[in-house]
């Protein structure tokens, strides 16, 4: 497999030339090259959007939009188990699960294809014969910077929204998984009644390319998916410009699970939120807050379940969790994980690298700890493996005080057959997003975001819609009839 960049209707070599090579984290097997780009390339797609926002109708066209989107989920429908065969293998997901993505991905964007005719506005008279009317306006040329651990979902709940407002696009996918990427804008940009221009997307293996989209002053929008220290980064170098951002970071997701919930049957639901991805999903389940009534007797089945979790070659059956995304990763969480092993109260399941696994593939099983203070840097901090922290805790309110005592605000779930006190904590927890009796339920439908530190604006649902669009008051005095005007 190859891949090159996608500018102004071509596709196109780095301008130097270089390539980078892909590999499969399950095996070490190099996969094929794409073309390494960098800043160059950025501001060559950047003008190409620009040119195409500002010269074609695509903007104020919502009904071949609309048409753009539908062909472009059917064209991706028709290639579903291709492209969930190459997601796994770029990777390393199970491909239960790429054909999952896949799946949630054409559907988001027939979701957005259907409000791309329906984005209205308001209109009202505040005297008489005076008119304020409220508008939504594409924002113009959107920049989307997407991670490697879902490239098919966090590539669409960006691009499809940005699409269907109107806007022309510039995207810059993860390197780890560019040639899936190159494959899933294959089905797009020869989709009839897309303009040149509107849809662009450069690879690169640093970041010169993706800074240059977010200080450029020809780019209106950045969606951003990934860790809050480059989110950081990120408001920093787009403040001159004073760009709208639509950033979803990092968290530390907790489960909150109340005495009468039936331990037995929750603890393997916990254990496949917490190895999602292999750990590797920012709404993953990260934390676990029992009561403590059933606390030791969640330390038994929960570590028996994250035990009996089995992980191998995404492309085998039966695999519940693949290798992380490359070996690079794997030291830095490997070395995450070993450290909450020293200070841990307690070590209730010790992950390593697998026996047998190949030499060079990126394998890690799950692990599991015991801690009371939540104030231990591995409570605190965001560890994108499969580490699982179990507290306890007295009542309620202690509950909601220790899964708020953190930076992050993403998601959380809440684990009871008791009604009311699910809806008490939820409305109690301060996080975008809380399940109650499940977690890590994502869909185009509901707006997914952060509190804090885990991000601005939403992504998914019709909300999404706001960051890729300005809203214009416009205000005419017509006069009246009444009154011999």
């Amino acid at each position: 497999m190859n891949a090159r960049h996608f500018i102004n209707g071509g596709w196109q070599p780095s301008s130097d030339g270089r390539m980078a090579a892909s590999f499969n984290p399950a095996t070490g097997e190099r996969l094929g090259d794409f073309a390494d780009g960098g800043a160059a390339e950025a501001e060559t797609a950047v003008a190409a959007a620009r040119s195409a926002f500002e010269e074609t109708a695509w903007g104020q066209s919502p009904r071949d939009r609309q048409m753009v989107l539908l062909r472009w989920a059917d064209a991706m429908e028709a290639r579903g188990e291709e492209l969930a065969r190459c997601l796994t293998l770029t990777n390393g997901k199970p491909l239960p699960q790429s054909r999952g993505e896949i799946a949630g991905a054409v559907s988001e964007i027939r979701y957005y294809a259907g409000l791309t005719r329906h984005f209205p506005g308001s209109a009202m008279e505040v005297a008489p014969g005076e008119f304020s009317t409220m508008i939504r306006e594409p924002a113009g040329v959107a920049g989307l910077i997407i991670p490697w651990n879902a490239p098919a979902v966090l590539l669409i709940r960006s691009l499809a929204p940005a699409l269907g407002a109107g806007c022309a696009t510039v995207t810059k996918p993860a390197p780890q998984t560019a040639l899936f990427s190159a494959k899933v804008f294959e089905t797009l940009v020869d989709v009839p009644g897309l303009p040149d221009g509107v849809v662009n997307v450069f690879f690169e293996t640093g970041h010169e390319g993706a800074m240059r989209l977010v200080a450029s002053a020809e780019v209106d929008t950045i969606s951003f998916t990934g860790s809050t220290k480059v989110g950081e980064a990120i408001m920093v170098a787009a403040a001159p410009t004073m760009k709208k951002l639509s950033l979803e970071l990092g968290g530390k997701s907790c489960c909150v699970v109340l005495a009468d919930a039936d331990i037995a049957a929750v603890a393997p639901k916990l254990a496949a939120a917490a190895t999602i991805i292999a750990g590797q999903q920012c709404t993953g389940a990260r934390r676990v807050l029992v009561h403590e009534s059933r606390y030791g007797e969640m330390k038994t089945v929960l570590s028996a379940a994250l035990a009996a979790i089995k992980v191998g070659n995404g492309l085998d059956a039966g695999i519940d969790m693949g290798p992380l995304i490359d070996q690079r990763a794997r030291a830095g969480v490997k070395e995450e994980i070993e450290s909450a092993f020293d200070a841990c109260d307690e070590v209730l399941l010790r992950g390593g690298i697998p026996d047998g696994a190949p030499v060079a593939s990126a394998f890690l099983t799950p692990s599991l700890v015991a801690q009371r203070d939540e104030n231990a840097s591995f409570c605190q901090e965001e560890v994108f493996g499969p580490l699982l922290v179990l507290e306890p805790f007295a009542d309620e309110r202690e509950a909601v005080k220790k899964a708020n005592n953190t930076t992050f605000g993403l998601s959380a779930s809440v684990w009871t057959n008791d009604g009311p006190a699910s809806m008490r904590l939820a409305r109690a927890l301060r996080n975008g997003t809380v399940w109650i009796n499940d977690h890590n339920k994502l869909f185009a439908e509901a707006e997914t975001g952060g509190y804090r530190r885990s991000g601005l604006g939403r992504l998914h649902g019709f909300d999404a819609l706001h960051d890729f669009s300005e809203l214009k008051h416009i205000y005419q005095n017509v006069g009246t009839i009444r009154g011999g005007a």
